[in-house]
């Protein structure tokens, strides 16, 4: 080829070793920028391990210390985490029952265990409060209600009742809280008492640790979102929340459900 082209050897290959040089930048500038893309769309809060899953999922196998390297190289830093204190008002004399819950914190079906808790967030000098449900099987938000008391029909009932219409109830839920005076109140104990599918449960006097699903998503949503912004209107705060549980629903990977979203976890689950 060398003689027909009249050009050298090693004129052909230096040629050679150039077009593969240009091969390897190519592709290093292209994975640069998918890792940016999705860095930044996932609220810049990934570390090099779940960028390096989402990039498996999209058929780039690179080492997590490859893509460790770039994000430095790039200066893409997950939001560090912070110390998070948890506060729960269970100064009453209302019925508690028992833990059932105990700590199991797996599921196999969709509608079988939920959690449910009660945050606060600063508004204007204020406060409101943010109340979600969670489902065990695949992690996900199905009910949630923002308000600015902490009255039961404003928190866990609102909360409840979007939960009901987002998703079915299996035979036994067993829906578990804290020792709130919300979960304890006559209006939650009657709507729980007289539904022969749901078996209430509450955690131990003072003890985080058997709701920690539950308490985990306000660590998360607060050191990942709202510690970052203030917000002066209840509107502006509502969408969000609204905005950031979409997300944590549909895209943010879980270590529990083997790096999958909420959403990949339910159509599984449905699909057996």
């Amino acid at each position: 080829m060398c003689k027909c082209l009249k050009v050298s050897k090693s004129a052909y290959y230096r040629w050679l070793k150039n077009q593969t040089k240009t091969k390897v930048n190519s592709t290093t500038i292209y994975l640069r920028e998918r890792i940016k893309e999705l860095f930044t769309f996932n609220r810049k809060i990934y570390g090099s391990y779940r960028i390096q899953k989402l990039l498996s999922k999209e058929g780039m196998n690179y080492s997590r210390s490859y893509i460790a390297r770039l994000m430095r190289q790039m200066k893409l830093r997950s939001i560090h985490r912070q110390k998070y204190r948890i506060t729960t008002d269970s100064t009453h004399k209302l019925p508690i029952v028992k833990n059932i819950l105990n700590r199991d914190f797996k599921a196999n079906r969709l509608g079988t265990k939920w959690v449910s808790d009660i945050t606060y967030i600063p508004l204007a000098g204020k406060w409101s409060y943010l109340t979600t449900i969670i489902d065990l099987a695949d992690r996900k938000v199905v009910g949630w209600s923002l308000s600015k008391d902490l009255h039961t029909e404003n928190t866990i009932y609102k909360a409840w009742i979007k939960a009901r219409a987002n998703r079915d109830l299996a035979d036994k839920l067993i829906f578990h809280s804290d020792r709130g005076i919300q979960y304890a109140s006559k209006k939650m104990q009657l709507l729980f008492g007289n539904n022969t599918k749901i078996v209430q449960s509450m955690s131990r006097k003072g003890n985080c640790w058997d709701n920690a699903v539950a308490e985990s998503f306000f660590k998360s949503i607060k050191i990942e979102h709202l510690n970052h912004y203030r917000f002066s209107c209840f509107n502006k705060l509502y969408n969000s929340i609204e905005a950031y549980i979409y997300w944590y629903n549909n895209y943010r990977l879980h270590s529990a459900l083997g790096y999958k979203s909420p959403v990949e976890k339910e159509l599984e689950l449905s699909s057996n």
